[in-house]
C-alpha cells in the first residue's frame, strides 16, 4: 500500500476513535454499557496513570493498560497523537484559513512551554498534588463534554422542540423526535453543572488557538504530547528523508505539527512528528519514509537547560506544598461532601485525576465538579451537592468506574452502608416545627430501611396530630435525598452536612 492509502487508513483510524470515544460518553451517561469499559480511552492515557500511582505510592492495575500507549510510542513514535487522541482528532478538524502564515512567526522555542508544564505536573505528583492534571487533554475533554458542551447541546435541541411545538401541524413530529432522542440519546432529565460556562470557555480557548497555528495546544502545551515526545526519541521507526531529496519544501509545508525544519537540512523532529504521515504523501519523489534508526534524538532549541529543568521541579514542589497549606488542609468545610466510600481528604486528592468520570456516571447529577470548595488543590474534584442531586440508594457507578481508586469501588450492600454525610433539620425553616404545617416528605423518601428521619408527635391545642421529623444520627448515611426532595424554596429546611 502506498503512503497516501496509510494516511486514509490513518484518517478511519481517526474517526473510528473519536466515534468510540463518544460512544462509550454517551452510553456511560445512559448506563448503556459495562463500566468498566466507559473509561476506556482513560485508562490508555499514561499521563494520569503515571502521576496518580506516584501520588498514591502503589501500583495501580486498572492504569495498566497506559503502558500499552508508552510500548506503541517506543516503537513507532507518538502514534496516539496522531491517530488515537480524541482532542488530537478534534483540532486536527479545526482549521483556520492563514494559520499556516501566522505560525510561521512564532518561535520554536515555545515549545519548551509544554516540556515545563510537563515537569511541574511530575513534581507535583512527587510530593502529592494532582491538582495540574487537569491540563491533561482526555480528562481536559471529557470533564468539558461531560459538564459543558453534552448539557448545552441537550439545552440545545430542547430550546428548538420547544420552538417547533407552537406549529400546530410540526407538533406529532417534535414528539416522535423527543421519544426517539430522550432517552436513548439524551437523558431523561437535563443535566446541570457548576463551572459550565467556565469549562466551555477553557475547551473553546484552545479550538481558538488553532487560529494561531494548526494543533496549537499539540504543538506547544500539551502535557502528555510532552511525555510521549521524549519517548519518542528513543523510537525504533523514524521519520527520514534520503540524498535524494529535492527540498522542494512540500513536506515542511503539510507538517501539522511543524516537525520538519527547513533550516536545518528538513530534518525530522521524531520528538514532534505524530506519524500523521501528510509529509510521506506530498512527497512527489518519495524521498522520505520510515527506517530503523534505535538512536537518541540530538538536543533541541525548546529543550529545558539544566536551570529551566531544575526551576520546573521546584516550582512544581513549592506550587503543590503552597496549595497544601490552605485551611481546607486541616478543616473539611461543612458542605464539602465526597463521593461515598471516601474517608480521607488527603488519600482521596492524591489519587483523583480530576477526569470526570464518576460526574458522567452520576445517575442523579449529583456528582458536581468542586471550584474552591476545596481549595485550589481540590479543583475540579467531584462533591455532592444534593439540593442538585442525590446519591441513589441503589447506585454505585461511581466506584465502579473510578479507574485510580480514589473512589472506592464498593459493592452495592457496603455503598449502603457507607456514611457520606448526615442531615440536619433546621427548625427556623422546617414547615411542621417552624410554622406547624404539615409536611413528612423528607421521612417518606427515606431509602434507609429502618428510616433514618423518624417523626416526633406533637399534639396541637385542638388535639391535631402534627408529626415532626427528627433525624437519626446512628442511622442517616448522608445521601442528600431529602435535601433534594425537600419542599422549602431556596435553601432546604433540611440539610446534609459532611462528616
Amino acid at each position: 500500500m502506498k503512503w497516501a492509502g496509510w494516511r486514509r487508513v490513518r484518517q478511519a483510524v481517526q474517526v473510528l476513535s473519536l466515534g468510540v470515544f463518544v460512544y462509550l460518553l454517551y452510553a456511560a451517561l445512559q448506563r448503556q454499557t459495562a463500566l468498566p469499559l466507559a473509561d476506556l480511552f482513560f485508562r490508555l492515557d499514561p499521563l494520569p496513570g503515571l502521576a496518580a500511582m506516584v501520588t498514591a505510592r502503589t501500583w495501580l492495575p486498572r492504569l495498566a493498560l497506559g503502558l500499552v500507549t508508552l510500548g506503541l510510542t517506543l516503537v513507532v513514535g507518538r502514534v496516539w497523537c496522531g491517530w488515537l487522541c480524541p482532542m488530537g482528532t478534534v483540532l486536527e478538524w479545526a482549521r483556520f484559513t492563514g494559520a499556516a502564515k501566522r505560525q510561521a512567526r512564532i518561535s520554536p522555542r515555545w515549545r519548551l512551554a509544554k516540556n515545563l508544564l510537563l515537569l511541574v505536573i511530575a513534581a507535583g505528583a512527587l510530593v502529592g498534588s494532582l491538582t495540574l492534571l487537569v491540563l491533561d487533554p482526555l480528562t481536559l475533554l471529557t470533564r468539558s463534554l461531560t459538564v459543558a458542551v453534552l448539557p448545552a447541546l441537550d439545552h440545545a435541541i430542547t430550546a428548538i422542540e420547544t420552538t417547533l411545538y407552537t406549529v400546530g401541524p410540526l407538533q406529532p413530529v417534535v414528539d416522535a423526535m423527543e421519544q426517539s432522542l430522550r432517552g436513548p440519546v439524551l437523558p431523561v432529565e437535563q443535566p446541570a453543572f457548576a463551572q459550565n460556562i467556565t469549562l466551555l470557555l477553557l475547551l473553546g480557548g484552545i479550538l481558538a488557538l488553532n487560529a494561531l497555528a494548526d494543533r496549537f495546544w499539540c504543538r506547544y502545551l500539551c502535557p502528555l504530547g510532552a511525555l510521549l515526545g521524549y519517548l519518542s526519541r528513543f523510537s525504533l521507526l523514524r521519520p527520514v528523508l534520503n540524498t535524494s531529496c529535492r527540498r522542494c519544501a512540500r513536506c515542511e509545508r503539510a507538517c501539522r505539527l511543524g516537525a520538519i525544519d527547513a533550516q536545518k537540512g528538513y530534518s525530522i523532529q521524531a520528538s514532534e512528528c505524530t506519524v500523521c504521515l501528510d509529509c510521506l504523501t506530498v512527497c512527489p519523489q518519495e524521498t522520505a519514509g520510515f527506517r530503523l534508526r534505535p538512536s537518541l534524538e540530538p538536543w533541541r532549541e525548546y529543550d529545558p537547560s539544566r536551570r529551566q529543568f531544575l526551576g520546573a521541579l521546584v516550582a512544581g514542589a513549592a506550587g503543590a506544598a503552597v496549595l497544601r497549606t490552605g485551611v481546607q488542609a486541616r478543616v473539611r468545610p461543612t458542605q464539602l461532601m465526597r463521593p461515598p466510600g471516601v474517608e480521607d481528604e488527603a488519600s482521596f486528592l492524591s489519587r483523583c485525576v480530576r477526569c470526570s468520570e464518576c460526574m458522567k456516571v452520576c445517575p442523579t447529577n449529583a456528582l458536581q465538579p468542586s471550584v474552591l470548595d476545596a481549595g485550589l488543590e481540590g479543583l475540579w474534584t467531584p462533591h455532592l451537592v444534593p439540593r442538585i442531586g442525590y446519591c441513589d440508594y441503589g447506585c454505585n457507578a461511581c466506584g465502579q468506574i473510578c479507574p485510580t481508586g480514589a473512589i472506592p469501588a464498593l459493592d452495592l450492600a457496603a455503598k449502603r452502608q457507607a456514611v457520606i454525610g448526615l442531615a440536619a433539620v433546621d427548625h427556623n425553616r422546617c414547615l411542621p416545627w417552624a410554622y406547624s404545617v404539615p409536611c413528612i416528605v423528607c421521612q417518606e423518601m427515606c431509602p434507609v430501611p429502618e428510616k433514618a428521619i423518624k417523626l416526633d408527635v406533637l399534639t396541637l391545642a385542638d388535639g391535631t396530630k402534627l408529626p415532626r421529623p427528627v433525624v437519626r444520627e446512628d442511622l442517616c448515611i448522608g445521601c442528600g435525598i431529602c435535601e433534594h426532595q425537600c419542599p422549602a424554596s431556596g435553601q432546604a429546611a433540611i440539610r446534609v452536612y459532611s462528616k
